[in-house]
């Protein structure tokens, strides 16, 4: 069952526009998730470059009844950013969940996964809700009175400024109020050149997944933007401690817009994601600040990565 579509498509398609013809341009990286998008990421997950989807399931994998018996069984269960559901469906056996909410602005990715996994689990409930929880967590008319564990792994609280991070968490945290907590997975600060690899692959696959976001806003706004003409810029951020997307404009290039003009100059880039670190300090102090008082925190022997569950 997929919950009603929220995306406010006429307020998002203004701001995406306005961000275009800012200085610097900017897509934000929701946008990233058409139908290709969704493939393409999942490619990236499987990359030996990108180390954080291997190095969180080994966390899980290696703590999961610990974690699980922290979290508590039998609750519902919400998968922020749900995608194909994977990573949420590993901890159906270990929590047990009543209700599954999966959450995400794709629906060409959660629709299947959801059929998928109803039919395999008769005795949970399963509820799709596709919205854009980037700007505001709006899950209060699908929660019943239990209690409710948040799920959101693979570091993509990281998409987030460190003050939206917090907004984000704050609502969490009132939606928990007192019966319910977020086991969410961080990435943490290290070598640059790994970084850097995380996100500029030698296949090109995280390129490929860069300049499509080109394709999904023509398919939007009916744009003319060329992916072709855009080369995959990725690198570390030392001083933001993050690592930085964008588009450059290989050339010289004039693109539609809403009936408007927009030129590129060569070099001229659009910045599509950030991807914060955080260490294990500063991001439990993030989730203090956000309300929640209690935190566990697990990692890799080696520290690359990090999962909290904060109530």
């Amino acid at each position: 069952m997929i919950g009603a579509l929220r995306p406010q498509a006429r307020t998002e398609w203004a701001a995406l526009i306005d961000g275009l013809f800012a200085a610097p341009a900017a897509i934000p990286p929701k946008y990233f998730y058409d139908g290709l998008g969704c493939a393409l990421f999942e490619a990236i997950c499987e990359l030996p470059e990108y180390y954080l989807t291997r190095t969180e399931r080994s966390i899980f994998s290696a703590h999961r009844e610990t974690i699980a018996a922290v979290v508590g069984r039998n609750r519902q269960f919400v998968d922020l950013g749900a995608g194909n559901c994977a990573k949420g469906e590993s901890w159906l056996a270990a929590l047990k969940p009543r209700r599954f909410i999966a959450v995400d602005i794709a629906a060409a990715a959660i629709e299947p996964a959801l059929t998928r996994l109803a039919a395999a689990h008769p005795e949970i409930e399963f509820t799709g809700v596709i919205t854009d929880f980037s700007r505001t967590l709006d899950l209060a008319a699908d929660l019943d009175a239990g209690a409710v564990t948040f799920f959101y792994p693979g570091s993509s609280i990281g998409n987030f400024a460190p003050d939206e991070a917090l907004e984000l968490l704050a609502q969490v945290r009132k939606l928990c109020d007192r019966r319910g907590g977020l086991l969410i997975g961080v990435d943490a600060p290290k070598d640059e050149a790994r970084l850097s690899a995380a996100y500029d692959d030698a296949l090109g696959v995280t390129a490929a997944f860069n300049r499509n976001v080109l394709n999904h806003v023509n398919a939007l706004l009916g744009t003319d933007f060329d992916p072709k003409a855009f080369a995959h810029v990725a690198f570390y951020n030392g001083a933001a401690s993050r690592v930085e997307m964008h588009l450059e404009a290989r050339r010289p290039q004039c693109v539609a817009i809403a009936g408007r003009e927009r030129v590129f100059v060569a070099g001229e880039r659009i910045h599509t994601e950030n991807s914060y670190k955080y260490s294990p300090e500063q991001f439990a102090a993030l989730l203090r600040h956000a309300g929640f008082s209690d935190v566990a925190l697990w990692q890799d022997e080696a520290g690359d990565f990090a999962v909290y569950y904060a109530e």
